[in-house]
């Protein structure tokens, strides 16, 4: 379900919309490895080189409220947390491939 945190009157122009779902770096990278497969707290810690534990641990509630990841907790000694992308998460594959086409064309004219 949308995040009910999201204002009722979201801007006009679309783009703005995106940039309130994806407002900073660690979002985007965070779903970059989510577009992969699944994902368990310390892999993403891992991967995103940086990254506290205070700000990953915001980011993906952040996400699962907004309804881009779903959390899925398993009942075991120690618990184990996994992230997926949910099936709206999923939607902002282009809108990744395209940042990732465009990063490699700008580096590849410098």
């Amino acid at each position: 379900m949308p995040n009910k945190k999201l204002p009722s009157n979201l801007p006009a122009y679309p783009v703005e919309v995106t940039l309130l779902l994806l407002s900073n770096k660690w979002t985007i990278l965070i779903l970059r490895d989510l577009f992969t497969s699944t994902k368990r707290f310390g892999e993403l810690k891992k991967s995103l080189n940086g990254v506290s534990q205070k700000v990953l641990t915001s980011n993906l509630r952040s996400l699962e409220e907004k309804g881009i990841i779903e959390r899925e907790v398993f009942p075991e000694v120690p618990p184990r947390v996994e992230y997926r992308l949910t099936d709206l998460g999923k939607t902002l594959d282009p809108i990744s491939k395209s940042m990732h086409d465009w990063g490699e064309f700008y580096k590849s004219i410098f």
